[in-house]
């Protein structure tokens, strides 16, 4: 079959190095001049099932409506007169109860797994180098009430099948003896010895060169304009290039991989998805003495921030901005990055050279993406994945290029159907 992906992030191109590994003639459109540009260019860097707890949970919304109006707040809703904004806001506190983050929670343990070891068995059949370390993820918790309300978590992870431990402080420093110098004494934590890191930008561009050498055609520099009906199917996108100009590009099936911007492209097809942009922020620092820079990828719970060792590099990203489509960077925000950082990690970096950046993560209510079918026959999405990308990109992919071949996964996920 003839396959259009819509998006060339690292959702968009292993969904079309999968479908390629199936047999299919796949095509992938991209705004961008490159794989990778945009919310996948400068992520965390983790491969983290552990971090599957979802944003929804029961104290969710006092923490929210405390960290309202403070510009370095993990979470900050800036609202808006924006009815996407306020409705996904509605469904989030709807996915607020016990019961369906003790489900949501579940399901993206058991996507995730699913996601890690497909990874894991791409990179054992490509050879891709992505400054992958596989020393797993250690959590950990300067606060003593952060570090009792991990326990039950992990344990509910643990019962999915994760292996996420509880460790004391001194356990902590053992993995990872950075920690050791921090400003903050470290209380306990939990470790997850299976989970990864990596460049994700680096994965999706070595990735992509991989699709082009199984006959993936790419088009760069190639804005989509809009996804074209034909009575109760949609098996056409308008595109617009400076070299071709407006062109109708046909396809048996299309799949839209676009992040953050889906729902504006489904909008006028009466598809109606809960993605709204979660901003993220990141810095990379140069290491200039490995001695006290961490190497295990590391999370700091409490501020809601992730370190991975990429190189000769630390990234450190995290936080969620909800402003809407906005990508200006806050220098406040940037300054709590790097403060947070320096108070943990004081020494070993170059924190005068720090590169900034700023990525929409696609977020969905509950956390769960969207993969599956639509009620259109031909178009697919593989979308709203927020900030575990990365992590459930193999997996949702594989799931994708299953469906469409009408088997049935591998994973016990809740597929879209008809949506």
């Amino acid at each position: 079959m003839k396959v259009i992906v819509l998006g060339a992030g690292v959702i968009g191109v292993t969904t079309a190095w999968f479908l390629a590994q199936e047999g299919h003639d796949v095509t992938v459109i991209e705004r961008a001049q490159e794989p990778a540009r945009e919310t996948s260019y400068a992520n965390g860097g983790q491969i983290s099932v552990c971090h599957a707890e979802p944003w929804a949970n029961p104290k969710a919304p006092w923490k929210t409506l405390q960290w309202l109006g403070e510009e370095d707040a993990p979470l900050l809703f800036r609202l808006k007169l924006d009815w996407n904004q306020w409705r996904w806001g509605l469904r989030f506190l709807e996915q607020c109860t016990k019961a369906k983050a003790k489900s949501n929670l579940q399901n993206l343990v058991r996507l995730g797994l699913y996601s890690r070891d497909t990874l894991q068995a791409v990179r054992a059949q490509t050879g891709v180098v992505y400054d992958q370390r596989t020393e797993g993820i250690l959590h950990y918790y300067t606060d003593p009430a952060e570090y009792e309300a991990a326990i039950p978590a992990a344990a509910l992870m643990r019962e999915v099948g994760l292996d996420r431990q509880v460790k004391t402080a001194a356990e902590c420093l053992a993995i990872e003896p950075a920690l050791a110098q921090s400003r903050y004494p470290i209380v306990g934590g939990t470790y997850t010895p299976s989970d990864e890191s990596g460049d994700a930008r680096q994965f999706t561009n070595e990735l992509a060169d991989r699709c082009t050498a199984m006959g993936v055609q790419f088009r760069y520099d190639c804005a989509i304009e809009a996804l074209i009906r034909e009575g109760d199917d949609v098996k056409a996108v308008r595109v617009r290039s400076e070299e071709e100009g407006v062109e109708h590009l046909q396809a048996d099936q299309i799949v839209v991989c676009l992040g953050s911007y889906s729902p504006l492209y489904l909008q006028s097809l009466g598809i109606t998805l809960d993605i709204y942009p979660a901003k993220g922020y990141s810095a990379t620092i140069p290491v200039t003495d490995p001695e006290f820079a961490p190497t295990v990828s590391l999370t700091d719970d409490g501020y809601k921030l992730v370190f991975s060792r990429l190189g000769d590099r630390l990234r450190v990203a995290g936080t969620a901005e909800f402003n809407g489509y906005n990508l200006d960077l806050n220098e406040i925000r940037c300054k709590a990055l790097i403060q947070r950082t320096s108070q943990i990690f004081p020494r070993g970096m170059d924190y005068d050279k720090a590169e900034f950046w700023t990525g929409l993560r696609p977020a969905t209510p509950g956390n769960l993406p969207y993969i599956g079918q639509t009620r259109y026959p031909s178009l697919w999405l593989n979308t709203g994945h927020g900030t575990l990308g990365w992590t459930e990109c193999c997996g949702s992919a594989k799931a994708i290029a299953d469906l469409m071949a009408q088997r049935t996964p591998e994973v016990d996920y809740p597929f879209v159907k008809g949506i």
